[in-house]
């Protein structure tokens, strides 16, 4: 299958994970899958002030009305290689988890539909698969440098309303080795933290409108290297 966009790095596919496998050839998987939560999202404000730029409405995510698609495509990965898998701390998680991490979003996050007065601010990180057991020294709460929310935060920059900041991907990337396969590229920012620490990747997302996204982010980032 040709794809969608390819440097010396990344390559794209424009298509579904459970068909266009080229994924599945990867080291290691490092996905934002659908969550199966059947998400959906009003307009409305952005930010803790209610300022800012509002956000659209979003009418959904492709196959996040369960976790079928989600477990097909980690039943083609298998156990036998390492796997980094995002999720909804209320949703079941991936089986051959061996322990959840936690993302741990800005102060600007998770406003909107809060219970109780809590932010809903933590998504989940499973490791799926081998990994080495030992003395543990990280915290299991990784935080970003990013904005979530508001006119600079990662939906407005990336196009897309669940996309992932760089800086705590390359730290996930960064425990692994070989290349990084994502069947759910989303945004790109797996793709792009990859390229960023200098491993191959290999992407697919099955929504032509972020596929494009991610080339465009992916093609900007290939003019400026090298510039100070």
């Amino acid at each position: 299958m040709t794809p969608y966009y390819e440097d010396d790095y990344v390559t794209l596919y424009h298509g579904d994970s459970l068909e266009v496998t080229d994924w599945t050839a990867a080291d290691v998987l490092v996905t934002d899958p659908p969550y199966g939560r059947d998400w959906k999202s009003g307009s409305g404000m952005t930010n803790a002030e209610g300022r800012g730029r509002g956000s659209k409405a979003h009418g959904g995510i492709a196959n996040d009305k369960d976790t079928q698609v989600r477990d097909a495509a980690l039943g083609l990965w298998g156990r036998k290689r390492p796997a980094v898998v995002f999720g909804d701390p209320l949703i079941q998680q991936p089986g051959g988890a061996v322990q959840a991490l936690a993302y741990v979003k800005p102060l600007d996050a998770g406003i909107k539909g809060a219970h109780a007065g809590f932010r809903r601010d933590i998504e989940m990180i499973y490791l799926v698969g081998p990994w080495p057991v030992g003395v543990g020294g990280s915290s299991s709460a990784l935080t970003t440098g990013a904005l979530v929310a508001g006119p600079r935060g990662l939906a407005t920059r990336y196009g897309h309303p669940h996309a992932k900041p760089v800086d705590v991907l390359e730290r996930l990337i960064a425990m692994t080795d070989g290349v990084v396969g994502d069947p759910f590229s989303g945004s790109g920012s797996t793709l792009v933290a990859a390229r960023n620490l200098g491993r191959r990747a290999i992407g697919v997302e099955v929504s032509e409108e972020y596929c494009e996204k991610i080339a465009g982010r992916l093609a900007q980032q290939t003019l400026f290297e090298g510039v100070l």
